[in-house]
This record gives C-alpha cells, structure tokens and sequence, in this order.
C-alpha cells in the first residue's frame, strides 16, 4: 500500500511540475500598427453643471502597416466618442473626439475612453476629467 501511495505522489507530483513548465511567450510583430497620444489625459477643471466640453485627442500611427479603430468605448452615456472609419496609414495623424455633456453629474468626474483597433498596444485609453459645480441659477433669480 505504501508503494501504491508513493506512486500516486510521484504521477501527481510529476503532472504539476510539468504544467508548471509550460511557456507562454507572447510575441509581438514588429510590422504592428502602433496607436501613440499625443496626450492621454486633458483636465476642463471646473465647469457648470449641464455644459457640454469637446476635447480632440490627437494620435498617430507610429508603426508600419495600417491601423484600423475597430472600437472606441466610453464608461457612460453622457460621454460621444467620435472616431475615423478609415484605416490610417503608417506615419499618419489623425484624432477622437470625445465629448461630455455634464448634466446630471456632480463633482470630480474622470470618464475613460478604451480605443480597440488592430495596433500591437491594443486597448489604449486616454481620459476626461472635471469637476462639476452647480448650475448657477442667480441669472433666473431662483436658488
């Protein structure tokens, strides 16, 4: 019975040791596409709430075939994304805009906009951020 055991320990032993050696190398080809932002992240400080920001966030294909933006996501409804269609050429700009219509928010906000597209540093995100102040209503005369 003591031989079964130690065999059982030395096939289970043996199985672990094995999966453990498996080798997950991830390549990357240097033909890739590459997304770089000119800036990931733009800051409208204080605004009111119910404004409606635009900010262009400029890019380029850094790398050596053509990148293609399958996807552009936000983290909610109240930021647009708009994004080109087009596959943009190697060593060419282009840009997304992103617009945040801040009605119905209040204080810090920091929305996050994934872009998924076909280039080797696929997902990309480049951000929002404000701080929503109260509407002023002095003008109406209301409080």
């Amino acid at each position: 019975m003591k031989k079964f055991a130690a065999l059982v320990f030395l096939f289970l032993f043996g199985a672990v040791a094995a999966f453990a050696q498996e080798n997950t190398v991830t390549t990357t080809d240097p033909n890739a596409p590459v997304i770089t932002f000119k800036e990931t992240k733009h800051d409208f400080g204080d605004i009111k709430q119910g404004d409606v920001v635009t900010y262009v966030f400029e890019f380029e294909n850094t790398g050596k075939s053509p990148l293609i933006l399958s996807q552009v996501q936000t983290t909610c409804g109240c930021t647009t994304p708009k994004w080109p269609r087009e596959p943009i050429a190697p060593g060419t700009k282009s840009s997304i805009t992103a617009q945040f219509n801040s009605t119905g928010k209040m204080g810090h906000q920091n929305k996050v906009i994934t872009v998924i597209s076909n280039a080797s540093n696929s997902p990309a995100r480049v951000s929002i951020v404000s701080n929503v102040l109260p509407k002023d209503d002095s003008a109406t005369g209301s409080k």
